[in-house]
């Protein structure tokens, strides 16, 4: 059932007169029913799926049952009165909203005997349509008994609310058996449907209730869906439009009539308001007035300034009311380029390694792509965007025989802005060029944005080429330990010039030993030279083995088999347990000392004693 269908205001008061069974009303009739028939129907055949309640509102002051057959096929004149709201389902869990002295128009498909039952209020007018079958009643007109042996036959009812507000049940059973009833018309059977029933003394619909709206931020990609009340969290890129889904409804979860729509942006955005069916036009002001129902509207964002970034807080107003407040952020284009994570390149080339122990993987943690440093592109507000990789290209003032050239290859272009796809998808990655001698030059990145032709570049940086790691050295980042510090060996590895090695080089696996020391950091991949673009790597040990410590000076033996020109390195390093207790040695020691000194003042006395 579309909410748009349910009338929510109906001015109707009425009085309630018990006749012979039958239940009559005094209401002022509510608007016109919206054209052509929206009630729930039932198909054709199918027996026992369910109590139908008609959404449709009487204009007549009275519940109307309907005559003709209900089914999908064949419309009805089946009318509730006084009905705000139904949740659109059949089943056991409906729930509906009435105005005291309202009712509902009850009907079902069934192959048996049914019985509608209700905790409170009283039904008439059981039927079988075009059928000469009427209902039995119970002496408080709570229970009706349809008595129906005709195959998928419909049945109907009108249930009248009770004049005191309050919650009521009304259900419907079906059995077999006629004795499902009893004389006093108790009720058995099979549960078929069942409605939970507000029945209320005055409407509480046609005002706008923020727990049953939404609002939210559609992407650009989203379009101009329905409102979910969910925002999106992709960005909105420049050129791109973003979207504000909203619906308004009422107390009841219902639609609201039509009224004064106000929208606002600040910033200089431009909006406009359409259905969520079309596509609004492009919005020319950033305020937009509509006297048209709230319901699956759409507001589109889009930048006052082409190009130029936009944070914009759009407000919805309607009737005076704030509903919705959002801030849009649409990013401009390329303004700034900043370059990070730069290493060192192979000589005559531009290697990448994009393997798990390459730069950028062991940098970033990104392994996806290979590179020698990383470059973010943001507009003039500080939002980092996304560029294209055509626009990117080396500044060609800069570059030098050493450091010919500057890429960076489509794979390694930004894609996302967001983390949750990928830590690093906000960045690129690129690559230079070398030459055949080692050095370094100071070069600039440039990039032409496509929509504006207007051309950034980054601030300069130096980029390096140097030679595969060759040999290597070692050392240790302190001469002692105390038990329980952490110990640092930091291998340098050089080209074969004797230059600090590039970032791209493989090093191999590292053997070593080293007493007393427990390596405690992983190597992680062995490929190539990480996190130093001075060709080093580094280890973390912790002093002291699971068995204790032995103080004493060691020597240690660190090697890279892969690096056949390099020799094993064998720094030297010293460890104690830093205890202040005095061993038996040094007591020994002392004690031996002071004999030889006692010694050597007897000597002298008696040297001393000689003389006289």
């Amino acid at each position: 059932m579309s909410k748009s269908t349910l009338r929510k205001r109906i001015a109707l008061t009425a009085t309630t007169a018990l006749f012979a069974g039958a239940l009559s009303f005094v209401a002022a009739p509510s608007a016109s029913a919206a054209a052509g028939d929206t009630n729930l129907k039932f198909s054709s055949g199918v027996a026992g799926s369910g109590l139908y309640v008609a959404t449709q509102n009487s204009t007549t002051g009275a519940v109307i049952v309907d005559s003709a057959t209900l089914t999908a096929s064949t419309g009805t004149t089946a009318r509730s009165l006084g009905l705000y709201a139904h949740n659109g389902t059949t089943g056991t869990a409906q729930t509906a909203t009435v105005l005291v002295g309202g009712g509902l128009s009850l009907y079902m498909e069934t192959s048996t005997n049914v019985s509608f039952s209700a905790s409170g209020g009283t039904f008439s007018g059981a039927t079988v349509p075009n059928k000469s079958v009427t209902g039995t009643y119970s002496q408080d007109v709570k229970t009706v008994f349809i008595a129906n042996a005709v195959a998928s036959t419909p049945v109907a009812v009108k249930w009248a609310a009770p004049s005191t507000a309050g919650t009521y049940t009304v259900s419907v059973y079906d059995a077999s058996a006629t004795s499902q009833n009893t004389s006093d018309l108790g009720v058995g059977g099979i549960l078929r449907g069942a409605i939970t029933v507000s029945v209320v003394a005055a409407s509480a619909g046609g005002t706008y209730s923020a727990p049953y709206s939404a609002c939210n931020i559609r992407s650009h990609s989203q379009g101009h869906g329905t409102a979910t009340g969910v925002d999106s969290t992709t960005a909105i890129t420049n050129n791109q439009t973003a979207y504000i889904a909203f619906d308004l409804d009422d107390a009841y979860d219902q639609s609201l009539d039509s009224g004064a729509i106000v929208v606002t942006a600040t910033g200089g955005a431009l909006v406009s308001l359409a259905s969520n069916g079309s596509t609004a036009a492009a919005g020319t002001t950033s305020t937009v007035v509509s006297s048209a129902a709230p319901t699956d509207k759409v507001v589109q964002v889009t930048q006052g300034t082409a190009n130029a970034p936009v944070t914009s807080t759009v407000t919805i107003t309607f009737n005076g009311t704030t509903v919705c407040t959002k801030t849009v952020t649409i990013r401009g284009e390329v303004n700034k380029l900043t370059i990070a994570n730069v290493g060192v390149q192979n000589l005559s080339g531009s290697t990448v390694d994009a393997s798990a122990g390459g730069w950028i993987a062991a940098t970033l943690g990104d392994a996806a792509r290979g590179g020698v440093f990383t470059v973010t592109a943001s507009d003039s507000a500080g939002n980092t965007v996304l560029p294209d990789q055509s626009g990117f290209a080396a500044d060609s003032a800069t570059l030098t025989t050493t450091v010919q050239g500057i890429t960076i290859s489509t794979a390694n272009v930004a894609t996302s802005l967001s983390t949750t796809t990928s830590a690093y998808g906000s960045v690129s990655v690129g690559t230079w060029t070398c030459g055949s001698s080692a050095g370094s030059a100071s070069v600039k990145l440039k990039y032409t944005n496509a929509t504006s032709g207007t051309t950034v570049s980054s601030d300069a940086f130096t980029a390096a080429c140097a030679g595969n790691p060759y040999t290597y050295t070692a050392s240790f980042d302190k001469a002692s330990y105390v038990q329980g510090e952490l110990a640092v060996l930091t291998v340098q590895f050089l080209d074969s010039k004797g230059n600090k090695a590039n970032n791209v080089g493989a090093i191999g696996a590292m053997g070593e030993s080293t007493p007393m020391l427990t390596r405690i950091s992983s190597q992680g991949a062995t490929s190539s030279v990480a996190k130093s673009a001075t060709g080093t790597k580094s280890f973390t040990f912790s002093v002291g083995l699971t068995t204790g410590i032995t103080a004493g000076a060691y020597v240690s033996t660190v090697q890279f088999a892969d690096l056949a020109a390099g020799t094993a390195q064998t720094p030297s390093y010293k460890v104690s347990t830093g205890s202040t207790d005095v061993s038996n040695a040094e007591i020994l020691k002392s004690i031996v000392a002071l004999i030889a000194s006692i010694n050597k003042q007897i000597q002298a006395l008696q040297k001393l004693i000689l003389k006289k």
